[in-house]
């Protein structure tokens, strides 16, 4: 299995990357080799300063680098020795099995569709998150690759969602619901409405209906479908109140003698629940729909987020995630016309 790597992809490119990728390839390396793609000299200093092996990797060199300020059509086009191009390139022409990148999203996602394409029966990929919830974690999509969705899109982000929890994330029969301002099927605009029609009687899937945004930390469900911009707002305000609450709660037990007493009774559970609500432990969200993996991971990652962005990467290759897709939209198609 080859995993291709963009290792100036990121804020914290090279350093944080090199570290995920010896991560990865210590803990689950056996049968996979990893490919750096970018700045050869940049890539040797990091990793003579920080003590990291590079002889374990192939190394790719690239002259150039597509940065978050670049447009990302433009530097698709353009910027062709850039290791976000070359990787989705090398992708397409099957001389790797799986991309991995923590640099820009516009990008990835535009390059993405133009280079590597998607399934049959995708129009464009969709960013897929997976969250923690009450009871169990569950996938997001689409998180802000496509603000603006039709209906149709909306049904394949459903089939596509639920072949994803079910490969890699180990669910039986996953439900699926539609994120709407009410659980009624009459409630949300035109296009949420004819989305919920698509999604009912879609084969492929177990849909539950809608789901109303406070209930889906709940963890009852699956996977949740939106469009990227309720997506975006969703995956971005559970972030921050996320960070809100745990620095609420370490001010409460920080205030005198007696409540740092009572921290020392539940610092397990709070550990753990920092641990569940760390993006860094899932690591990356896959752009499903694309014909071959590629797995975004998020612009701060630092190693072990990039490390668990490859383990997203082997899962998706092992479970053949692609092809199971293309079956399952197949499905749907066949039983629409």
């Amino acid at each position: 299995m080859k995993i291709l790597v963009d290792a100036m992809g990121g804020d914290n490119a090279p350093l944080c990357v090199l570290q995920g990728a010896a991560q990865a390839k210590a803990e689950f390396g056996d049968g996979m080799e990893l490919v750096l793609l970018g700045d050869q000299p940049a890539m040797e200093s990091c990793a003579a300063k920080n003590n990291i092996d590079l002889s374990q990797f192939t190394v790719i060199p690239c002259t150039e680098n597509i940065t978050m300020e670049d447009d990302p059509v433009k530097a698709v086009r353009h910027k062709t020795d850039s290791g976000m191009v070359k990787a989705l390139t090398m992708l397409k022409n099957g001389e790797a099995d799986a991309f991995v990148s923590a640099g820009s999203t516009g990008a990835l996602h535009v390059g993405t569709s133009l280079i590597v394409r998607t399934v049959k029966g995708v129009k464009r990929p969709a960013l897929a998150t997976p969250m923690p919830g009450a009871k169990q974690n569950f996938l997001l999509l689409d998180c802000g690759a496509n603000v603006e969705c039709r209906p149709e899109m909306l049904n394949a982000f459903g089939t596509m969602g639920s072949v994803y929890a079910e490969k890699v994330m180990g669910r039986t029969q996953p439900k699926v619901a539609l994120v709407n301002n009410g659980a009624e099927e009459t409630k949300g605009t035109p296009t949420y409405r004819d989305a919920h029609m698509l999604l009912k009687v879609n084969p492929s899937i177990r849909f539950v209906g809608n789901i109303e945004p406070r209930y889906i930390m709940d963890g009852d469900v699956d996977v949740v479908v939106c469009d990227g911009f309720v997506g975006n707002v969703v995956l971005k305000l559970t972030e921050g109140v996320a960070k809100t609450l745990l620095g609420m709660l370490k001010k409460i037990f920080l205030k005198n003698l007696l409540t740092k007493l009572s921290y020392l009774g539940i610092k397990g559970g709070l550990g753990e629940l920092k641990r569940m609500l760390d993006s860094e432990e899932v690591g990356g969200a896959p752009l499903l729909g694309a014909a071959k993996p590629v797995i975004k991971a998020h612009g701060s990652s630092h190693a072990k987020g990039i490390k668990n962005a490859i383990r997203q990467a082997k899962l998706c290759v092992e479970n053949d995630l692609c092809g199971t897709m293309q079956s399952a939209l197949a499905e749907v198609a066949k039983s629409t016309q």
